[in-house]
């Protein structure tokens, strides 16, 4: 598969765990707010966790500004597996899980989203 392709269908399937993500938060308004609140977040971090997801989420899917968005998820993983996914050994595929959506997002920061984008890098 040439490796334009390859970045398109990669974009596509790393942000589509951003957005449905997003998207089931603004469902489940509730029950999210109250796990955050049981963890000891203020629940007023939901409205920004929505936007982050899905405003990274999206910028990963077409491609415009990539970059941006893939460090804006970074930035919201890191804490939140550190404070979501660290129960071992409950955890731990979720832990996992989250490291390599970092590593996905930070392939992303380095090399930009490809020729299939609206930014058409070319990398």
């Amino acid at each position: 598969m040439p490796k334009n392709y390859s970045q398109l269908i990669a974009r596509i399937l790393l942000s589509g765990v951003f957005i449905q993500s997003g998207i089931s938060k603004i469902f489940n308004s509730d029950g999210t707010r109250e796990f955050m609140v049981s963890r000891g977040l203020p629940g007023f971090l939901l409205i920004p966790t929505i936007i982050v997801l899905l405003v990274g989420g999206v910028s990963i899917l077409i491609g415009y500004k990539a970059r941006l968005g893939a460090w804006l998820l970074i930035g919201f993983l890191i804490p939140a597996t550190l404070i979501f996914h660290t129960d071992f050994p409950q955890e731990k595929i979720a832990f996992f899980k989250n490291l390599g959506l970092i590593g996905g997002l930070l392939l992303i920061t380095s090399f930009g989203a490809g020729l299939f984008s609206l930014d058409r890098e070319s990398s």
